[in-house]
């Protein structure tokens, strides 16, 4: 359950970072019901986000190691935005997904991202456990 409800927050971060955000665009699906090809598409962004970050972003993650402490930590921006950008690829190749127009983008889109998953994982997170105490 914690899995679709991180995939469904993730998939709300992602809207708002599209909406928020003119240099990204999320094209979807072609399905009878364009409000359903979206929402889906939005999903499934939220997983291929999800398996790239914990696939590929932990194997970045250790390799860049050096620079996350050359830079104190400021390559991680770098990091993340290289990470949204695979994403973009890879739903490209898919024939959906996520239209990005530079790697300046990708790197705010990965910021956004991360700054409203944090947002509303918390929130979730907290109303849950909450539920889990009563």
């Amino acid at each position: 359950m914690k899995f679709v409800l991180s995939i469904v927050l993730n998939a709300i971060a992602l809207w708002l970072v599209v909406l928020l955000l003119p240099g990204l665009d999320v094209t979807s699906y072609e399905s009878g019901d364009p409000t359903v090809a979206l929402i889906v598409t939005y999903l499934l962004l939220a997983l291929v986000w999800g398996l790239v970050n914990s696939i590929i972003g932990k194997v970045v993650r250790v390799v860049s190691l050096p620079l996350y402490c050359l830079t104190l930590g400021l390559f991680a921006l770098v990091v993340n935005g290289f990470l949204f950008w695979i994403v973009s690829w890879l739903s490209d190749v898919a024939g959906f997904g996520l239209d990005i127009d530079n790697f300046w983008w990708a790197i705010g889109g990965a910021l956004l991202m991360g700054l409203f998953s944090a947002i509303l994982n918390g929130i979730f997170n907290r109303a849950g456990d909450r539920r889990e105490r009563d």
